[in-house]
């Protein structure tokens, strides 16, 4: 059976994906009010991307361009990236030292493969990042994020979790599905409510 790890990327157009996801993020932003500091949270199946189911087929330059295109973005912002890992990794995460010093989270010993355990955009994280870690979870602190190929981020975003519709509905032929946290609602029907946290 063939090794489809590093599948060529020559039928897509790496700078029209790293356009399309950095639009993507930035709509994000816009929607979800982020402040400088916060948690960014991307799951991405650089197969999906691709049109192919997710694990099948993993790209390393689909998942760099991703990944430029994304610190395009939050970079300037001073917003931090957590790159999930694939399942075979249990969605640990890579995150920069400074941020799981930051919000104490709890290091594991693993290093993301692209064609064993982790998934190509997790390993290009921990190749790109000044001094890369892998957490174990980001216990819910995330306050918003992007997950390209249903991988599913939601449990690590703060809650309540509520969907973003954004323009950008896919990058390559992968689905974009976005999220952010907001406060909690308190004090029922008589209470009022600071829009600008709706």
């Amino acid at each position: 059976m063939p090794d489809h790890s590093y599948t060529s990327a020559k039928s897509l157009n790496l700078e029209e994906i790293k356009s399309q996801s950095a639009e993507a993020v930035r709509e994000v932003l816009e929607k979800s009010h982020l402040k400088k500091g916060e948690i960014f949270v991307v799951g991405c199946s650089s197969s999906e991307v691709q049109g192919d189911a997710i694990g099948t087929h993993t790209n390393v330059d689909v998942a760099r361009a991703i990944y430029q295109g994304i610190q395009e973005v939050l970079a300037p912002a001073g917003i931090r990236l957590a790159a999930q890992c694939c399942e075979h990794l249990n969605r640990a995460l890579i995150v920069e030292r400074e941020t799981m010093e930051q919000f104490r989270l709890e290091q594991v010993n693993a290093i993301p493969q692209p064609n064993h355990a982790g998934g190509a955009f997790a390993t290009v994280a921990y190749q790109e990042m000044a001094d890369p870690v892998a957490v174990e979870s980001l216990n819910a602190q995330a306050s918003a994020g992007i997950d390209i190929g249903a991988t599913l981020i939601g449990m690590h975003i703060h809650p309540v979790v509520v969907p973003l519709r954004i323009q950008t509905r896919q990058i390559g032929n992968a689905i974009v599905i976005c999220a952010r946290r907001r406060p909690k609602y308190v004090g029922g029907a008589r209470a009022i409510y600071d829009p600008s946290l709706m």
